[in-house]
Order: structure tokens, then C-alpha cells, then sequence
């Protein structure tokens, strides 16, 4: 887990306005998304994440429950399968009433070649990396348009803007969802409904330390960034804290990235 001395999170800004919202999360179980739950977490935010990946998620709950925060709600959901996402955003909403906050976060970075994509990779990848991000936003509209507000946050990556090689599909998605952020900013903005978009870096996570970051690919990183340091998940999350909070409620239609300087 990210952030876990208690006195460095004493520097970083509290968010009375979370306090008691209910928070989405796809993608919640590890990486920058874990790091999205507890964040929310500790702002006393009640939070509902889906994923797959059974271990780490039920690790992340207790963690979070033994710290005397909200317990977040797993649901185990194949992001993949539409009607399975529309039955865990169901469950959500059965529970809490409503969905505050909406951060489509969870994504699939696997390295491929373009020689290698086939029909069936391509749908698979999109089915993944974008066609969720839009029907989780579908499947919690009407509570947020009853409730007159809401915060929605989608992740998309700078790997498109740099541009990032050996990951065409994954690419093409992220570009789409700024697209998507922008149209649905406008399309939603009348019932006080918020769409912006974050834009991670080169983020060390444990996935990334385990396929990736290589001492060569950490130097290539920091000679093309400003600051020359690694970007945590805890870096992205805390932006996704105030995009979430009322203290942003005039925001919306952005896009904003957080890669220490690199774009």
C-alpha cells in the first residue's frame, strides 16, 4: 500500500466535502487505483471499487477497515462483461443510494505489436481500455442527475501525447477518452454534473517494478521528465481527491496530466 506513514499524510490537503460521498472505483484492487481507494478512504469517503483481482482487493479492505476508516465494498466484476458492470453499479447504488464520484480508472497496458493484432484482440483490448469507461458513466447517470451533482474522473494516460510505442490499441483508447471526457462535460454540465480527465506518466507501481522498470527504462524516464524523481500513485491520486471535491466544483471539460514534467 501507498502512503502509509501517518505523519507525512498530515502535510496534504483534508476534503470536508468527501467526507460521507460515495466513491466508484474501477479498476481499485492494486496500482494507481488502490492508491485512488485509500485516498478516498481516509477522506472518510465511503468507497465501492471493482475489480478481478480477489487477494489484493480483500488485502486493501481489512488494511483500510483496521485503520478505523470505512471499510470500502469489493465487488468482484470482469469489467469486460457489460451486464456484469451494470449489475455491480446496481449493487452499488442498492446500498448507498447514489454514486457521488465516479473515477474509471481500471485499465490493461499489455505490449503488443500491430502485426500481431487480430479482430478479436482489438475488441478485447477496447473492451477493456475504453467501452467500460463509458458504461459505467451510463450506469450511474441517473442517480447522479437526481441528485443534481457528481464528480466524474476517467484516466487517461500521456502515452498518446508523447507518443508511446508497442501498445498501439492501448493508445488509440486513451486518446478516445479524451475525446469522450470532453463530449460528456458538455453533454452533462447542465444537470452539475462534472467530466475531467487525468493523465498519469511514467507511474511506478508494482506492476511496473515487475514488467517493466528496468534501470535503463527508469534513466530514459527521468531524462524526458522535468523533475527528476519517480511519480507514485499517490501523486495521481491526491489530484484525483481534489477533482473530486467541491473545492473544484467550477472544473470540468480538462484534462490534466501528472508525469513530473515529461509532456
Amino acid at each position: 500500500m501507498q502512503d502509509t506513514d501517518p505523519q507525512s499524510r498530515e502535510q496534504f490537503a483534508r476534503y470536508p466535502s468527501l467526507h460521507g460521498r460515495t466513491v466508484l472505483v474501477t479498476g481499485g484492487a492494486t496500482g494507481i487505483g488502490e492508491s485512488i481507494v485509500i485516498h478516498f478512504a481516509r477522506q472518510g469517503a465511503h468507497v465501492a471499487f471493482l475489480d478481478i483481482q480477489d487477494d489484493p482487493a480483500h488485502a486493501l479492505v481489512k488494511t483500510l477497515a483496521a485503520e478505523g476508516f470505512p471499510a470500502p465494498q469489493y465487488i468482484h466484476c470482469d469489467l469486460t462483461n457489460v451486464n456484469a458492470l451494470q449489475d455491480a453499479v446496481k449493487q452499488v447504488l442498492m446500498d448507498r443510494g447514489t454514486v457521488d464520484v465516479l473515477v474509471n480508472n481500471a485499465a490493461n497496458d499489455q505490449r503488443h505489436t500491430i502485426e500481431e493484432v487480430t479482430p478479436e484482440y482489438w475488441d478485447h483490448s477496447m473492451a477493456i481500455n475504453l467501452r467500460p469507461q463509458f458504461f459505467t458513466v451510463q450506469a450511474v447517470l441517473p442517480a447522479m442527475r437526481a441528485a443534481g451533482r457528481g464528480s466524474i474522473i476517467n484516466m487517461s494516460s500521456i502515452s498518446w501525447i508523447i507518443p508511446s510505442t508497442g501498445v498501439p490499441l492501448y493508445i488509440a483508447a486513451k486518446a478516445a477518452i479524451v475525446g469522450l471526457t470532453r463530449t460528456l462535460a458538455h453533454e452533462l454540465g447542465p444537470s452539475n454534473i462534472r467530466v475531467n480527465a487525468v493523465l498519469p506518466g511514467a507511474i511506478v507501481t508494482e506492476r511496473q517494478k515487475q514488467l517493466w522498470y528496468t534501470p535503463e527504462y527508469k534513466a530514459e524516464i527521468l531524462a524526458s521528465q522535468a523533475l527528476k524523481r519517480d511519480i507514485l500513485p499517490d501523486d495521481v491520486a491526491r489530484l484525483v481527491l481534489f477533482l473530486a471535491a467541491d473545492d473544484s466544483s467550477a472544473i470540468t471539460n480538462q484534462s490534466y496530466v501528472v508525469d513530473g514534467g515529461w509532456v
